[in-house]
């Protein structure tokens, strides 16, 4: 699975500023949204219950929320990094300023997990994280993500 497959780089947000974890998910949603002809609150609610059931917060400042959304065709990505990092309950109790939404069909829990892996491995290394939080733009964040998923793979 190729991170830049699924992670459009309009789908990259690289300035946000969130209030709370509600917020960033709303922010994540509409961000997710955009482009994909999907309704930002229905990509909310799907994150918002994914959430309730247990914060998607995987520590050093990193979350992933995700949700399994009628109307995609296949799992997409969003990347969005908060000015201010928040509390989002993660597994550390570390704020978090990296955002990586996945989304995927209704039916495609193999793919879901597939990408939920790829997608966690890369976040763990703390060099990306730091490349990720010093990136100017938008195309760079996606570059990043995209070149080191590949180059992670091989």
């Amino acid at each position: 699975m190729d991170i830049g497959d699924l992670l459009d780089r309009s789908a990259v947000a690289p300035r946000l500023h969130a209030g709370g974890k509600r917020h960033a998910l709303q922010l994540a949603a509409e961000v997710s949204a955009r482009g994909l002809g999907l309704a930002p609150a229905a990509v909310f609610d799907a994150l918002a219950a994914r959430e309730a059931e247990g914060s998607t917060g995987i520590g050093q400042g990193v979350a992933l929320p995700h949700a399994h959304v009628a109307g995609l065709q296949r799992v997409r990505g969003a990347f969005l990094r908060l000015e201010h990092p928040i509390d989002f309950a993660a597994l550390d109790d570390q704020p978090v300023d990296l955002i990586f939404v996945l989304l995927s069909p209704e039916g495609a829990a193999p793919e879901h997990l597939r990408a939920l892996a790829r997608v966690t491995r890369l976040l763990r290394r703390a060099d990306l994280r730091q490349q990720l939080r010093r990136a100017a733009s938008a195309d760079m964040i996606h570059a990043l993500l995209a070149q080191e998923a590949h180059a992670s793979a091989a």
